[in-house]
């Protein structure tokens, strides 16, 4: 039997970063050195947040750049990892009888290959994205994870990129920031604590944790991809965060390895 992949959760954070060589970035591709090159890679990444479930199902993905008054050179960042339809069909067959769209038009967006032009520089793994359904509730994003599991063992990466806390309106911008909101830190290290020990439900039903919660995950769509990685997480499987750190006071750079 064929070892199970991990699933792992990326904190993206600024777009930049897909040009930058930093603390992030270098983790970032320590980590595809570590894990080795899979069969292909399945994306759930918060910047495609639409109200149905879609699978990307081209060969050749478009880099999308999706974001404005950024630098030049961001924007002639390609990323021209192939696609793999057999791929997007298999997940099409494990969320049945759930509609899923074989979709044609999106390609891959920031939160994919701004992380994935360091885990793996050379584009020569399929990449296929798969929407987030903004009209479902978190619950309906766990239980899709849930059923995307078997893919691990199935030599298929299953990857969420997000952030664990994303306030942008709290971000300093242009502005030295130090040190994290205290809201911030304590909610990260609650959501580690409560990951280590497995107690997924409050995590899903996130906003009866208080405050801290609601000022951390303002809107869920970088929240939920993180939801999709822990679903995927067997009984006795470690858990492990890889990457730490907060920029700009309220953006979690945190990310969560299953397996």
């Amino acid at each position: 039997m064929t070892q199970a992949l991990p699933a792992i959760f990326f904190g993206h954070g600024n777009p930049m970063n897909a040009l930058a060589d930093n603390a992030y970035t270098q983790a970032w591709r320590r980590i595809g050195e570590a894990v080795g090159k899979p069969k292909a890679i399945l994306s759930i990444s918060a910047h495609w947040f639409v109200p149905e479930v879609g699978v990307t199902v081209m060969t050749a993905p478009r880099t999308i750049h999706d974001f404005g008054g950024f630098p030049r050179e961001l924007y002639q960042v390609q990323y021209p990892a192939p696609g793999d339809p057999v791929l997007a069909r298999r997940v099409q067959a494990l969320l049945a009888p759930l509609e899923v769209k074989l979709d044609e038009s999106w390609g891959l967006d920031h939160g994919t290959w701004s992380v994935l032009v360091h885990v793996y520089p050379l584009a020569d793994v399929p990449v296929v994205q798969l929407s987030i359904d903004a009209a479902q509730e978190a619950a309906f994003h766990f239980e899709l994870g849930r059923r995307l599991a078997p893919l691990r063992e199935e030599g298929v990466l299953i990857v969420g990129s997000g952030n664990l806390v994303h306030n942008l309106r709290t971000y300093a911008w242009g502005r030295a920031m130090p040190q994290p909101y205290d809201w911030a830190s304590r909610f990260e290290e609650q959501a580690r604590a409560m990951m280590l020990a497995g107690e997924t439900e409050p995590l899903i039903d996130y906003p009866s944790l208080g405050r801290d919660a609601l000022l951390s995950v303002p809107t869920p769509e970088h929240y939920l991809p993180l939801l999709y990685v822990l679903a995927t997480r067997q009984e006795g499987e470690a858990i492990g965060f890889p990457v730490e750190g907060i920029e700009g006071g309220s953006i979690s750079m945190l990310a969560t390895r299953v397996g």
